[in-house]
């Protein structure tokens, strides 16, 4: 029988598919735009008019939708990093399509990427389900995850009314900074809403709850906002840059993992030594007690 986590697996794997595919589609599509009209960067909105641009953006709502039901099936933990397959496979269509030669680097980044998908598909947990969508509604409203949200959109606030008009065409990561920030804020709400579709197929219905809604409408905004800003990302750079700044990030947070997971290893370890030079202590003491009863207890006996 399959897993929630396998059926998870695929899903996320097959919206990688589909997202690395519009990247390659939407971008065609922007320079198509950009040589009729104003391009994306500086605020035009002439590929709304370019068909190869919806065509995109059709491929993705499919990615997008394949996404959606994985975060249903297994933990954000598993899902969210598979995104990065996406970026291998733009990279590989650009390569053919868009005559965007891979290097080196980006080859190096690509392996980065399956490596560490491989790492998480085998180390993935599984998830405990919430019993319904007020019980996520607990969970959201803690301290910690209120500070969160909090600093994220008072730094998205800043980017897009400071940053992005004083350096936003020259710096790349004031979008990617955008975009990058309300991410997180959708794949939150939209887990919660994923869980919510899940529970009322079960018979459980979360439709009446006014929390269902607000995830709904949260995730939208998100969606949006993103879908935005990426679009004034993708002009002008070309899917090896990309791909290098999301593998950078990528490589960094997985080194972080395995150092993390190497030290709880150390520590294991470290405690087991102990316990055996412990263990072996008492063994020592105990044979010196039956081979030398008498030195022993002389010399266990404390002096007057």
């Amino acid at each position: 029988m399959v897993s929630d986590n396998e059926k998870g697996l695929v899903l996320a794997v097959a919206s990688s598919v589909f997202i690395g595919s519009s990247f390659i589609l939407k971008k065609k599509g922007l320079k198509r735009a950009a040589a009729n009209g104003t391009r994306a960067g500086i605020g035009g909105y002439t590929y709304l008019l370019e068909p190869l641009w919806w065509v995109g953006l059709v491929t993705m709502t499919f990615g997008e939708i394949a996404n959606f039901v994985a975060y249903v099936y297994a933990p954000a933990v598993l899902v969210t990093p598979l995104g990065a397959l996406s970026i291998i496979i733009s990279a590989v269509l650009a390569h053919f399509l868009l005559n965007e030669k891979l290097k080196k680097m980006g080859v190096w980044g690509c392996v980065c990427c399956i490596v560490g998908s491989v790492m998480i598909v085998i180390h993935a947990p599984q998830e405990q389900t919430p019993n319904s969508v007020q019980a996520i509604w607990k969970l959201a409203m803690q301290p910690a995850f209120l500070i969160y949200v909090a600093a994220s959109m008072s730094i998205v606030l800043a980017l897009i009314l400071y940053c992005e008009p004083l350096c936003g065409q020259t710096n790349v990561l004031v979008y990617i900074g955008i975009c990058s920030l309300m991410g997180s804020l959708t794949v939150m709400s939209i887990k919660a809403v994923g869980i919510a579709v899940k529970l009322t197929l079960e018979g459980i219905n979360q439709v009446w709850y006014p929390e269902t809604w607000f995830f709904v409408m949260v995730a939208a905004i998100c969606v949006v906002t993103q879908m935005i800003y990426l679009n004034k990302d993708w002009y002008g750079q070309d899917t090896e840059s990309i791909a290098s700044e999301i593998c950078g990030f990528i490589t960094v947070l997985t080194g972080t993992v395995i150092l993390h997971a190497t030290r709880e290893e150390e520590q294991a370890s470290l405690r087991t030594m102990r316990w055996q030079e412990s263990g072996k202590s008492f063994n020592e003491e105990h044979l010196l007690s039956l081979y030398r009863p008498t030195e022993y207890q002389e010399s266990k006996t404390p002096l007057c």
